[in-house]
């Protein structure tokens, strides 16, 4: 069955969404923080540091402001799915738990021959006052669907620049890292079921590329701004190949003032976030 354009630009119900403390602690546990030092990140990590206040890893705006339950966009298996890209706009600091209502809506589906590709934007909001917090765009693959004769979609202009990098940050992930990550809520199979991997081609769960993206996130975040969240902006990336859990990621980064050209690339370098971007204030 063909994919179901009419679900463009058909903006979602209304959700609500609450957090808490421990989930924001649980998030940034599941991306890595504090993995090789304990003691590096306990804003992130714990609530009752003496002399350091909770703070939230921006990343988690994503999950914040996904919309479950939005419009089907037409029957395919799930199992031909990846994530392609994710993109956020901060407006304002997370704040350690609060609630946001956020509504999401089709933008876009491109056809890449091989695939289509689905973009997708979520607004989060403030309930009582609709001041915005969150702006979220991303993008998913989903093989065999594509062909149609449909745009193929905007061009990026993102050049690797023709200098070395001016940072580079080495995390690794914990051989349980998926395990982790899935209870901030993704749930899908492709990173904890051995069988439903395998329909998908790989030979052993790989892990979430949104947790890719928060490993990511923190290097930025510790490198380009100090580490306080308040001045983390916004963040965008393709993702360019799986990784397994266990592997170490290092993010090299090029900056230019209160912006920063990014990459993400693996032990052997390969590269599995690229075309990034972030700005800071």
């Amino acid at each position: 069955m063909p994919l179901d354009h009419g679900a463009i630009g058909v903006e979602s119900a209304p959700h609500d969404r609450s957090w808490t403390s421990k989930d924001a602690l649980l998030y940034a546990v599941g991306v890595g923080a504090g993995v090789d030092d304990p003691l590096s990140e306990l804003a992130f990590t714990t609530e009752n540091t003496a002399g350091t206040p909770q703070r939230v890893l921006p990343t988690y705006a994503v999950l914040l402001a996904q919309v479950p339950g939005a419009r089907r966009i037409g029957d395919f298996d799930p199992a031909m799915l990846v994530h392609a890209e994710q993109a956020f706009e901060l407006h304002r600091p997370l704040p350690a738990e609060g609630t946001l209502r956020a509504t999401a809506k089709v933008t876009g589906i491109y056809d890449k021959g091989s695939g289509a590709l689905v973009v997708t934007e979520s607004t989060a909001v403030d309930p009582d006052t609709g001041e915005r917090l969150i702006t979220s765009r991303g993008s998913v693959f989903i093989r065999g669907e594509g062909g149609f004769g449909g745009d193929r979609g905007p061009r990026d202009d993102w050049k690797l620049p023709d200098r070395a990098p001016d940072h580079e940050v080495t995390y690794r992930t914990r051989p349980e890292q998926a395990l982790l990550y899935r209870l901030s809520g993704d749930r899908n199979p492709l990173h904890s079921d051995p069988a439903f991997a395998a329909r998908a081609g790989f030979d052993r769960p790989i892990l979430h590329g949104l947790c890719t993206y928060g490993v990511a996130g923190r290097a930025l975040l510790h490198t380009m701004a100090g580490s306080d969240p308040a001045r983390f902006a916004a963040m965008s990336g393709r993702f360019s190949s799986p990784v397994m859990p266990g592997e170490s990621l290092t993010t090299s980064i090029w900056a230019e003032g209160t912006t920063a050209l990014f990459r993400t690339a693996k032990e052997d370098g390969t590269v599995v976030i690229d075309r990034g971007r972030a700005s800071f204030r």
